[in-house]
């Protein structure tokens, strides 16, 4: 049986794609689950991406034909067909065609936990945590291991810096038939540093896409740091 879909005009959004990211407290679904708030609003953001309107289902549902498209987006694709059928079927043990968000949170969670097993291991955390700290410290060079409300974190300031190193090491690769370097600072046209523009207003969305718009002045701490990397596919 298909989806249900609301007509326009029936109370219902048009798409469930415009849901708001989750506060930093853990909903009741993500606690059964045993995953984070930030992991909840992951896994919400991915689910709206595919989601459509349905009667009765305020978060909407997910044609079954996209789940895998949707956890190739949060990082934690099926390992194997197989293991994509097993979800399939418990997603839509009916053969409706579409599954909720609770049920998708459920099989996200499973793929999360099953991830932070595999690579929660002593060898693991040293390496993974050396790994962080040196790319955490490119930003900051106070980053260093400490942890903590009071550790230090990656702010405007340190993107802005960051950005125009990156503009510079760019600029000196950049010289013209004479040997002269580019000026520092100059304007850049169209097609300069590969077409690449970083305004402060990018850097401001960039923080406040890593720590879940809690704020510009907030920073960036190493864990949503870590996320973002994660999501990018630097690591898993």
């Amino acid at each position: 049986m298909p989806p249900r879909r609301r007509q326009p005009g029936a109370g219902a959004s048009s798409s469930a794609a415009a849901t708001p990211r989750s506060s930093a407290r853990q909903s009741k679904l993500a606690k059964e689950h045993n995953i984070t708030a930030e992991e909840e609003a992951e896994i919400r953001e991915a689910f709206s991406l595919f989601a459509e309107p349905m009667e009765g289902e305020k978060d909407g549902v997910i044609p079954i034909g996209d789940v895998r498209r949707a956890l190739i987006a949060l990082g934690i694709p099926p390992s194997s067909p197989s293991q994509l059928s097993a979800f399939i079927e418990a997603l839509d043990p009916h053969d409706e065609g579409f599954a909720t968000y609770p049920a998708f949170v459920g099989v996200c969670a499973l793929q999360i936990n099953a991830r932070r097993d595999r690579d929660g291991g002593p060898e693991y955390d040293d390496h993974h945590r050396a790994e962080l700290d040196e790319a955490y410290g490119l930003f900051t060079t106070a980053a260093g291991s400490a942890e903590g409300p009071s550790a230090p974190r990656i702010t405007l300031a340190d993107l802005k810096r960051v950005a125009a190193l990156l503009r510079l090491d760019q600029a000196s690769k950049e010289e013209d038939g004479k040997g002269h370097r580019y000026q520092e600072g100059r304007n850049k046209k169209a097609g300069d540093l590969d077409g690449v523009v970083v305004t402060e207003e990018v850097l401001r969305d960039m923080i406040l896409e890593a720590n879940g718009g809690a704020g510009v002045g907030k920073g960036v701490t190493k864990e949503e740091f870590d996320r973002v990397m994660r999501r990018a596919g630097v690591w898993r």
